[in-house]
């Protein structure tokens, strides 16, 4: 099973994912192979707004770029995704993309990869065919994503970005699980195992960090209680994981909801420190306060 949903599908039916489906008995992958990947990839120059862009190098490496792999599925379905529009690419008419393909554009100025989306556990088999090409090339390795992928692609995922200096961004969206089945669909108990697996190695590199995590600040929802919460179970593994707060923007189904405040903030950030994490960043503050 490439991630937690774990997918059981009669003839005809699709995989919460959208690429994978029964036909005449066979499973049929329309993506998210090494072969076929159903993505976008862009050049961002550097510096960026990377979530783990105050511990890495690359926030210093003007002139250079990261190549940004958007992966255009999910496994999950986030009420406030905010990457939504991959939502309208379909696997069955969209040119899939090849890992030599996609390994192609990486040129002398690129410092970095990050594979995210979407994201990219359900897709890592494609993700883990082009890291082993450019891990070759020295290209650091990065992927941000929920944690849901089979601890076994998780444990690939790590050996590439230890190798290459890369790190792994896990989005912690809620540590209470109810809480992240409403907003998500989905359960956290893979992300939170995840997390605490790749956490445990974190210990291997410090600088720059292999692991980070970060929280969407989503109004109403993801308080500073839970941020707390989220906090507490970080530091019980590292507290020196770098962990960035997230200004929310009002997107897809919570299109209603007002940006996260700067009260709500700065109020989250005191919860993280005294969680005992000692890494704590607000990131996106050009959305504090915006109607």
């Amino acid at each position: 099973m490439l991630c937690s949903n774990g997918c059981v599908l009669d003839e005809g039916q699709v995989g919460f994912c959208g690429l994978r489906t029964v036909r005449d008995g066979t499973l049929v992958h329309h993506a998210g192979t090494a072969a076929r990947g159903l993505l976008q990839w862009y050049r961002d120059p550097l510096p960026t707004n990377c979530v783990a862009g105050w511990v890495c190098e690359g926030g210093r490496r003007a002139g250079d770029h990261n190549l940004a792999v958007f992966y255009e599925s999910c496994s999950a379905n986030c009420l406030f995704c905010q990457n939504w529009h991959f939502r309208r690419i379909s696997p069955r008419s969209h040119d899939p993309t090849s890992a030599d393909e996609l390994a192609s554009g990486v040129n002398e100025h690129t410092f970095c990869i990050c594979f995210f989306g979407g994201d990219p556990s359900t897709q890592m088999p494609h993700a883990l065919a082009v890291s082993r090409r450019l891990a070759r090339r020295g290209t650091r390795i990065c992927w941000e994503t929920n944690g849901m992928m089979h601890p076994a692609l998780l444990d690939a995922a790590l050996r590439y970005s230890l190798r290459t200096g890369g790190c792994i961004k896990f989005d912690l969206k809620a540590f209470n699980e109810d809480l992240h089945i409403a907003l998500t669909g989905v359960s956290n108990r893979r992300t939170l195992e995840n997390f605490e697996r790749a956490a445990g190695r974190a210990g291997e590199r410090h600088n720059p960090p292999l692991v980070v995590a970060s929280t969407l600040l989503v109004p109403g929802y993801v308080e500073p209680d839970e941020v707390q919460a989220i906090a507490r179970f970080i530091a019980s593994i590292d507290p020196q994981i770098p962990y960035a707060l997230l200004g929310f923007a009002p997107q897809w189904y919570m299109h209603d909801l007002p940006c996260t405040s700067r009260q709500h903030a700065m109020e989250a950030e005191e919860a993280a420190r005294e969680a005992g994490l000692v890494d704590v960043r607000i990131g996106n503050r050009h959305l504090l306060d915006l109607p």
